[in-house]
């Protein structure tokens, strides 16, 4: 199992989450779609046969592909706060490090009329207002972080604490 699991990583998940910031999927066809091929993936690990595709990711310590773009979107956002990466979407003038929340967006990006809902909905799942949205969500302890380690480590454990459960074909959803 571990030998197919660190394939998964080489040969799979590194070409599906390939520049996954720019294109993450976002309706649920689309991430069902991106799922699919690590569910499959780890049907065919030994000794996986019996279990559904939530306790196979359990069971070899892995994130659902859609959980590894959150997580990717989170790193993408402190590092611009902390000036590691470019400031590519003009985010770095939201952040406010002045209040008991920790390093807090000030306020997501402008909405467009609702009546143009193609592009109200291309603005809803930009990274801009996906990175808005789960930054939001982050406790002190894991947005104060001073280290990228030490941000990954807060992060990973925050997350841990959350139902792993993409949008699947034939799985419910269970939770959020």
């Amino acid at each position: 199992a571990v030998v197919s699991t660190q394939s998964t990583g080489a040969l799979i998940r590194s070409i599906l989450e390939y520049c996954c910031l720019v294109w993450a999927p976002s309706s649920t066809g689309e991430i069902q779609t991106i799922e699919n091929v690590q569910r499959c993936f780890t049907r065919r690990i030994s000794g996986m046969a019996g279990a559904d595709y939530w306790e196979r990711l359990r069971k070899l310590n892995l994130m659902s592909l859609q959980r590894r773009r959150q997580r990717y979107a989170l790193i993408h956002v402190w590092k611009t706060y902390h000036d590691i990466v470019p400031d590519t979407t003009d985010m770095k003038k939201d952040f406010d490090d002045e209040g008991r929340l920790g390093v807090q967006l000030k306020h997501a990006p402008k909405y467009i009329n609702k009546a143009d809902t193609k592009w109200a909905n291309q603005l809803f799942n930009s990274f801009g207002m996906q990175a808005y949205s789960l930054w939001s969500k982050l406790p002190v302890e894991v947005n104060s972080c001073l280290t990228l380690d030490s941000f990954k480590v807060a992060l990973g454990a925050f997350l841990d604490s959350f139902h792993d459960r993409p949008p699947v074909r034939g799985y419910p959803v269970i939770g959020n």
